[in-house]
């Protein structure tokens, strides 16, 4: 019998080492963390080298590279679309009107829990807790230094409300790579986070209403709110019939409409929304849908809020997804991620200890790379199999890599979120680090879920939800 071709344990470790040396040297000595393609490039050549002197030929390092992309083409195409509805959905009136009525939910009584809450419905509505952070965050911000509030406290309020919301957004591109890296449908990916990220968020608002008692909300000071409130009712058509293209989403989520084509029908018709109620003409929603919205309303706050967008503003993270699934093609197929699995295969050989290694190895990719992508890819990818081989739904595996890499990405003072949210709301990271609870409840209680068996979702528990077998019995590879 032929022998397997498999690349050596040495081997495979070089390959990894390289990508942790040549991280290092790209975010931390070049201070270029924007630009950590070109470091998957050169480890991506690093390990074509490695796998041909192992003895694979070019045709194979190519066919897994194409085997990544593969894996990567309907989720880069969804976050295409993510794009191209946020552009037409603000214009539309859509996202302006979910932003309003949060607002309008603002209570003084109950002001850490309703900072918490608004930002996660400006997150769900956005897509981006970097947005909500700039935005509603900076305003929250100094409505708690009136009140008398701790300025970390606060700020520990508005990214856990931020984080919550980006994770259960569709629109979310965080959200589209998790499911995309593991191979879950998306809509089953974010109903597969409710199981651990709500608990974790409603225990989180539980805690901030009761560190919330001690601070007097009498004399609260919402100048800031109104100016945002009296922009939007200026500028944009805030009704609930604005609503309609969220609630055509739902509607199509629940009846397992595939992703792709739930983002083309919600932009289709927050783009009629727009050129119907709005007045836009169709040239002008083309321009918008390929590069962004841009709001002109004069109000700073509602100006960076809702000016963004567009299919050209997804690009950045496109094409990391497809580089970095390249590389994670090649790792596969020349067996060196099956090499390094086969070597701690001791501590994934059940559902709590699988889970427990997935969540640490995101959170120390986190503190290396300095990006919640690359602990998302990485660690994601690499453990694929392991989920396979325990016949685990890919909701399970996609689940776990948002809640370690992307809730803990603002603990990293030096990461990009952690970067960030220092940056707008000028609170140190360790300073705010401690009031994150979400950051901490949810990898705790994906681990619970783990050890227990809670939610951890196995091929026919679900029926009719695609696993990671189905392909293999059609002969996809």
């Amino acid at each position: 019998m032929t022998k397997e071709k498999k690349t050596s344990f040495g081997g495979s470790l070089f390959v990894i080492l390289s990508l942790c040396v040549v991280m290092y040297m790209q975010i931390f000595v070049l201070h270029q963390d924007y630009a950590t393609h070109i470091s998957l490039l050169v480890v991506a050549a690093i390990a074509t080298v490695v796998a041909m002197l192992s003895g694979f030929t070019w045709d194979e390092v190519q066919a897994g590279i194409v085997h990544g992309c593969n894996i990567a083409m309907i989720p880069m195409l969804i976050l295409m679309l993510v794009g191209v509805l946020i552009a037409t959905w603000i214009p539309a009136g859509t996202i302006p009107t979910l932003i309003y009525y949060g607002l309008n939910i603002l209570s003084p009584s109950i002001f850490l829990v309703t900072v918490a809450f608004i930002c996660s419905v400006a997150s769900v509505a956005t897509g981006s807790s970097y947005t909500t952070g700039a935005t509603f965050g900076v305003a929250f911000m100094g409505i708690g230094i009136g009140l008398g509030i701790p300025p970390a406290l606060t700020a520990g309020a508005v990214i856990s409300g931020a984080i919550f919301g980006d994770k259960m957004s569709p629109l979310s591109d965080s959200t589209n790579l998790a499911a995309g890296v593991a191979e879950a449908n998306l809509f089953d990916h974010i109903k597969s986070m409710f199981y651990t990220t709500g608990p974790a968020f409603i225990i989180s608002l539980v805690i901030y209403g009761i560190l919330g008692m001690r601070f007097s909300a009498g004399s609260i000071d919402t100048s800031q709110i109104d100016i945002i409130l009296k922009g939007l009712e200026a500028n944009y058509w805030i009704n609930p019939v604005t609503l309609i293209p969220a609630v055509v989403v739902v509607i199509l989520a629940v009846k397992k409409v595939s992703g792709l084509a739930v983002m083309v029908i919600a932009s289709l018709v927050g783009a009629a929304f727009a050129i119907i109620f709005q007045g836009y003409g169709l040239g002008e929603m083309f321009a918008f849908m390929n590069d962004g919205f841009v709001s002109n309303t004069g109000v700073e706050a509602v100006d960076a809020l809702l000016s963004r967008g567009g299919l050209q503003s997804m690009m950045w993270t496109i094409s990391l997804g497809f580089i970095a699934l390249s590389l994670g093609g090649i790792l596969e197929k020349t067996k060196m991620l099956q090499v390094l699995l086969d070597r701690i295969s001791h501590l994934v050989n059940n559902t709590g200890g699988l889970v427990t290694t997935h969540v640490l190895a995101s959170i120390f990719v986190n503190i290396f790379s300095a990006s919640q992508y690359m602990a998302i890819l990485i660690t994601g990818r690499m453990l694929v199999p392991a989920y396979k081989k325990q016949r685990l739904l890919p909701q399970v595996c996609s689940r776990t890599c948002e809640d370690s890499a992307t809730v803990t990405s603002p603990l990293i003072p030096w990461g990009l979120c952690g970067v960030y949210f220092t940056g707008v709301l000028g609170v140190a990271t360790v300073e705010y680090m401690p009031y994150v609870f979400l950051s901490y409840l949810t990898p705790l209680i994906s681990i619970i879920y783990g050890f227990t068996g809670k939610f951890m979702f196995k091929e026919g528990d679900i029926p009719s939800v695609k696993t990671y077998h189905d392909d293999e019995a059609k002969g996809v590879s």
